[in-house]
């Protein structure tokens, strides 16, 4: 993500971190009149820093937000403004937006915390599978902390055999209205509850499972499959398996986020392969038959031609990558030369060599025309698929 270039929301607000909410609104109002648009016509710049300030203040006003967003920084945001959940997983739940500004701005919003059922939270994964994993797929099990609605209760918080009472300060709507003085005039909003906490509803005999709060911090052993063909940032929903949802409200989900571990012998490049294949100097002279390794474990016979040069490219059709939509497609292994030249040589040998120099005319010593540019021939192999 490149969410790391943001500013920092506490340096945007101008406020430490260990600022209390109240803190935490009033920076928020003093610079939104500041960057406000209408105060500011016309100028672009006051505009974005009034977006900048707005979602600085939709994440430190959320005490959920702002403690992923003290553990996680920017990384917290996930896909959808949430943030990060217990146990490194990101959190992707709504909330906030256009409501929660107008309701530090003027004093109140548009309409407080909607009481009844609630979404839960969705939550991310990172997996990370080697390149075999990811070639045949499979199934991973793994450990997922998330909440979930007590058992004992059913989520509503009441001790057994009790319910909720309805919030009698809001009436069961999770909303109380409010008149005040603002530079706009007089305004009548609506902001949520202090009694229920927008919930609409009040518990008097509290669960002693869960404490009256109807649920509970859990960690549940999921298995989660692998496509055949998965790459570097792909993403598996799965659903109904995120935080719980909030009175009776259904769960959020989970994201599983892959990422691929390099391999030691082969690149790949989308849904193809990349493998350096050592020769003999008399192999890649005289030509052979050789065994080359497939990511499968299975081995393919090539043919090498007489006289092959170092870096040349022989393409194994097929034996790459799956492809994630359709397993009938693979990709392609490609065989790059890596001619080996010998490092120690007997009296005998270097005897043999210089007559095949004399024999070809060739002089000891004498530079080739084309050479090596001294980098390493899978390194230059890895660079050119990678685009370095």
């Amino acid at each position: 993500m490149a969410t790391e270039s943001k500013r920092d929301y506490y340096e945007v607000l101008g406020i430490s971190r260990d600022s209390s909410a109240e803190d935490i609104k009033k920076a928020y109002r003093q610079l939104a009149r500041k960057f406000h648009p209408d105060v500011n016509q016309g100028d672009a710049g006051a505009e974005d820093k009034f977006k900048e300030v707005g979602e600085a203040y939709e994440v430190l006003s959320d005490a959920q937000k702002r403690g992923a967003y003290d553990r996680f920084g920017h990384a917290a945001s996930g896909g959808s403004g949430g943030g990060f959940g217990a146990g490194g997983f990101d959190g992707f739940g709504g909330g906030g937006g256009l409501d929660d500004i107008l309701n530090v701005f003027f004093g109140g919003g548009g309409g407080g915390r909607r009481p009844g059922p609630q979404r839960g939270e969705d939550l991310r994964y990172d997996m990370e599978v080697t390149l075999e994993e990811a070639l045949r797929g499979g199934e991973k099990t793994i450990q997922v902390p998330r909440t979930e609605n007590c058992e004992t209760c059913g989520g509503n918080g009441a001790a057994p055999g009790t319910k909720p009472d309805t919030c009698v300060q809001c009436g069961g709507t999770g909303a109380t209205r409010q008149v005040q003085q603002t530079i706009l005039g007089t305004v009548q909003t609506s902001v949520t509850c202090p009694r229920c906490q927008g919930r609409g509803q009040v518990v008097k005999s509290p669960c002693g499972g869960c404490a009256g709060r109807g649920k509970l911090r859990k960690t549940r052993e999921l298995k989660v499959p692998i496509p055949p063909g998965v790459d570097d940032g792909m993403q598996l929903p799965i659903r109904g398996e995120g935080e719980a949802g909030t009175l009776n409200g259904p769960p959020g989900d989970l994201y599983i986020f892959f990422g691929v571990k390099e391999h030691e012998k082969f690149e790949r490049d989308g849904m193809d392969l990349y493998i350096s294949q050592p020769l003999t100097f008399v192999q890649a002279a005289l030509g052979d038959t050789i065994s080359v390794s497939t990511l499968s474990g299975d081995s393919v016979s090539l043919a090498i031609p007489e006289g092959t040069q170092n870096g040349t490219r022989f393409k194994l059709r097929g034996h790459g990558m799956p492809n994630i939509r359709n397993r009938n497609q693979k990709g392609d292994l490609t065989v790059v030369i890596a001619v080996q030249v010998p490092t120690k040589l007997s009296e005998e040998e270097r005897k043999s060599l210089r007559s095949f120099a004399e024999l070809r005319g060739e002089v000891a010593g004498q530079t080739p025309d084309h050479h090596d540019s001294g980098k390493g021939l899978w390194e230059r192999i890895k660079h050119a698929v990678k685009g370095d």
